[in-house]
């Protein structure tokens, strides 16, 4: 009976491509008197793309390809995982590895910017004992100072003592005996690691139990190679040296040596030649970022290290609304808030002037945004509201009438981004207001409750009358070419990445105005600045997408749904493509 190695591999539908090639190379590279069962871990894979990976075999018998969704692990705790840069959820599957296929006393996990140049089963066979793993050494830590220097000082292991965990041989039964990923779980509620992120999580949970294998089989392209040629098994592309944007890539041709047997090679040639110089010098900025974070990381007095010393855990009101979140979803509370909010008191109609008509309105409008725009500038220098890019500004600027604005709502400070979005895109000759809950114009105290009933906010009612107020005024602002921030999810789930259930209300206003709807959606990333909470902040981009406009051959209730179906498919895009995972719930919504 042939001996059976399990190799797992961790994707999306953006990077599949690259795991073909290496997944070629394995193959190519295989002993004949063993089964190579592949499983490739993903949770946005379409069917046409898995076709295209099974018809690699070409029928022969010793390869097994198997398609894991991951999608159910994910829930409930995607929100917790650290994502930056060029990272994104894949990273984090080999984890659930050893929980997900119990009958594994061992696997293989390689990431997919690499070339198999060796028979893994070679690997396979290694004798792990009682460590949790088999791993090379981290070239980064070794031969950069900046980067030895964190592990040292922030994690606490030695640069000679740091494995680089795009191959793994992983001890399943160790993993599960020990409940690595429950200890995981744990610490990634208890510290957010931002340089190298699994990787370094990987490290304080595997310290002092690795078995090292041959640097041979994790060939990193950075710095010194000391590896001899003829002695590679395999070839990782780490950081930005990928031979799909640089020509002159270290060892790019043994890369494309295997490409070039596959249905994807002219795609991949396309990325090639279309790899701009600006996107090069993205790469440069993005290696230079990863050096100040990793500077930071060493230098800060809470950092990991100093933390399990004494230092502050994240804090416990936070961890309890990120449990609320995930109960909520599961429930399918989509439209109820997380927060404690102070309790609604009701707004009748006398106590508001939505269109600021009374003097006396226009001059606590005046006064309330001199006090905002200070405190918004100091938001950003205190790098409390970080804003790291706005795509799309174009769709906003080219606007020649009023539109509801629509935007996911994680954070109060979201408004903020919103407005910072507004001003840059050069329509300051129409005012930008945004609806709100009844609670926050009639009950939030102090500086914050000035701001929400000043600076241009409409908020809603429970009163009927008011309402009817409300509903004319935003007739009133929309037709006279102005633009209303309305969040269709009508709730504020903090940090929660994934776009909620829409609600009809602003589509409703766009249809009865004929003015269109500006599909707008904040994705998140770790920043490097830890808040007072013990999370660190989060860095937004704005990502703006074309304006959707009602259809004058459709009726309202077709136009309504038409216009929702289309900003939930362009907050669907945005979220999939920035964080690298398919969209679901643990509750289905239809």
């Amino acid at each position: 009976m042939k001996k059976i190695i399990p190799v797992f591999f961790a994707t999306d539908a953006k990077y599949l491509k690259y795991t073909a090639v290496s997944l070629r190379s394995l193959m190519d590279n295989a002993r004949q008197d063993a089964i190579y069962r592949i499983h490739i871990l993903s949770a946005d894979i379409y069917f046409e793309q898995e076709k295209e990976i099974y018809d690699m075999t070409g029928g022969d018998e010793r390869f097994e390809i198997r398609f894991v969704d991951v999608t159910e692990r994910l829930e409930g705790i995607a929100e917790r995982l650290p994502i930056r840069d060029y990272y994104n959820y894949t990273t984090y599957y080999r984890l659930f590895i050893a929980d997900m296929f119990p009958g594994y006393d061992k696997a293989v996990y390689i990431d997919s910017d690499t070339v198999v140049l060796g028979d893994v089963a070679d690997l396979y066979d290694i004798n792990l004992g009682t460590c949790l793993v088999g791993a090379a050494h981290e070239q980064a830590m070794m031969q950069t100072d900046v980067y030895g220097e964190y592990v040292e000082r922030s994690l606490g292991i030695g640069r000679r003592e740091f494995f680089n965990a795009g191959v793994l041989l992983i001890n399943c039964d160790e993993f599960r005996k020990e409940d690595t990923l429950g200890e995981f779980l744990d610490l990634v509620d208890t510290y957010s690691f931002v340089v190298t992120q699994d990787e370094d999580y990987l490290n304080i949970l595997c310290a002092r139990r690795v078995q090292w294998i041959d640097q041979a089989w994790n060939v990193e392209v950075f710095g010194d190679i000391t590896v001899k040629k003829e002695d590679f098994k395999i070839i990782h592309y780490i950081m930005t040296s990928k031979p799909w944007h640089y020509k002159n890539c270290r060892f790019g041709e043994y890369f494309w040596r295997y490409a070039v047997k596959l249905p994807m090679y002219d795609a991949l040639q396309n990325e090639l030649e279309s790899y701009t110089d600006e996107d090069r010098r993205r790469d440069k900025e993005s290696m230079k970022k990863l050096l100040q974070t990793a500077r930071y990381e060493t230098e800060k007095e809470n950092n990991y290290l100093n933390m399990v010393k004494g230092g502050v855990a994240k804090s416990k009101d936070r961890l309890e609304i990120l449990d609320r979140i995930a109960q909520f979803e599961r429930e399918g509370r989509f439209d109820e808030d997380v927060e404690n909010d102070p309790p609604t008191k009701e707004l009748l109609p006398e106590q508001i002037d939505y269109l600021r008509r009374k003097p006396s309105s226009r001059i606590k409008r005046k006064l309330a945004y001199s006090v905002a725009r200070r405190f918004v500038n100091k938001l950003i220098a205190d790098k409390k509201l970080i804003i790291k890019e706005i795509k799309g500004i174009e769709n906003y600027s080219s606007l020649k009438s009023g539109a509801v604005i629509t935007c996911n709502h994680f954070n109060a400070y979201d408004s903020f981004a919103m407005q910072l979005a507004y001003e840059a895109s050069g329509q300051k000759k129409r005012r930008f207001y945004r609806v709100i809950r009844e609670g926050n114009y009639t009950s939030f105290p102090g500086f914050y409750g000035m701001l929400m009933r000043n600076c241009d906010t409409f908020p809603l009612s429970s009163n009927k009358e008011t309402l009817r107020k409300f509903s004319k005024s935003v007739d009133a602002v929309l037709r006279r070419g102005d633009f209303l921030l309305i969040y269709p999810e009508q709730s504020m789930w903090w940090n929660y990445r994934k776009p909620k259930p829409l609600k009809q209300g602003g589509f409703t206003f766009a249809v009865r105005n004929s003015v269109p709807v500006l599909p707008c959606f904040i994705t998140m990333e770790d920043s490097d600045i830890l808040g007072d909470d013990g999370f660190y902040v989060q860095e937004y981009t704005i990502h703006i997408g074309a304006p959707i406009y009602p259809d004058p051959g459709k009726s309202r209730k077709e136009n309504i749904r038409m216009m929702m179906d289309a900003n939930a498919a362009y907050w669907r895009e945005v979220y999939e493509s920035t964080y690298g995972v398919r969209l679901s719930y643990s509750e289905s919504i239809g």
